[in-house]
């Protein structure tokens, strides 16, 4: 990972929800200093600026589905954007609401399709945002990422995707907001799935360190998608989808360091930062330095010592 060009890419969606706010979020990671940062680790990183929405007609009778003709706008754009920038170097998308992630996960795998390697994905979040349009009861588009790069049917209207990212090749951790249809359409598949109750028992390493030897062993590339929300929200208040219980800061910097450590990672979502509910910037400063551990920063020194 040492060897790729970081490339910071803002995608100010805020489309995805009814609440707003996300559309700051990529200045406020400017603003927090994650291009000084990476410079300070010795990497070179290129700020692309904010993508926009492909042209659109905006939706006059969305029925239950909020914003559906922007949010397919962004998508069109997303895709386009991450299929070239993950075959150029190391992007890392700054959010925006997680329905930015309908984009860059079908960007990053029609690229890893191209080159023939498996694309795996890490979702980190309170939910899983595997419903479709027609699941949906809130009718939010964020909520629907991972069904539609999974290929789950009922997505009319969005790009035919040029290729579609297996659910064994999925991992979530950090669940503990998960509605009816989606827990039910997840036990039908063979997604690795784990909620902060198994986090409380065995630990957040035990099953990451699992799906990180899945995706080494099959020469896999690897897209860590990063949700506000998979955090406590003590700890990370900006986020308009708080739900307690959620990750400590160690736990959150221990996936970090484990992710850098494998060597795998190729991409990154920075999603649901809402700066509106922010404090002092508190929220986006942390998010800015779990990419640094994810980059090769180390929270605490780990000197090793002689015994005799």
């Amino acid at each position: 990972m040492t060897t790729k060009r970081y490339i910071l890419i803002g995608a100010p969606m805020d489309c995805g929800k009814r609440r707003r706010g996300c559309l700051m979020g990529p200045d406020s990671y400017r603003t927090a200093g994650i291009a000084d940062m990476i410079a300070e680790l010795g990497y070179d990183s290129e700020d692309r600026g904010n993508v926009v929405p492909a042209p659109f007609t905006p939706d006059t009778d969305i029925g239950k589905l909020y914003a559906l003709a922007e949010t397919i706008a962004w998508t069109r754009a997303l895709t386009d954007t991450a299929r070239a920038a993950v075959a150029e170097g190391f992007p890392i998308f700054m959010g925006g609401d997680h329905a930015l992630s309908l984009g860059t996960v079908a960007g990053v795998a029609a690229h890893a399709a191209k080159i023939n390697r498996p694309l795996f994905v890490l979702w980190l979040d309170a939910h899983p945002d595997y419903h479709t349009p027609d699941t949906t009861d809130s009718g939010n588009l964020h909520g629907t990422p991972l069904g539609y790069v999974t290929g789950r049917s009922n997505f009319p209207g969005f790009p035919d995707l040029a290729a579609t990212v297996p659910t064994g090749n999925v991992c979530l951790i950090g669940l503990r907001s998960v509605d009816g249809p989606e827990r039910d359409a997840i036990q039908a598949t063979d997604m690795q799935a784990v909620d902060m109750r198994a986090i409380d028992e065995t630990g957040i390493a035990a099953p990451l360190r699992r799906f990180l030897e899945r995706v080494k062993a099959e020469n896999g590339m690897l897209h860590v998608s990063l949700d506000v929300d998979f955090l406590d929200p003590s700890i990370a208040p900006a986020v308009g989808t708080t739900v307690p219980g959620g990750a400590t800061l160690r736990e959150a910097h221990l996936a970090m360091e484990m992710l850098h450590d494998s060597g795998l990672v190729t991409s990154l979502d920075l999603v649901e930062l809402n700066p509106f509910l922010d404090e002092r910037g508190r929220t986006a400063s942390l998010m800015v330095d779990l990419t640094a551990s994810l980059l090769g920063r180390r929270v605490f020194d780990r000197p090793t010592s002689s015994h005799s």
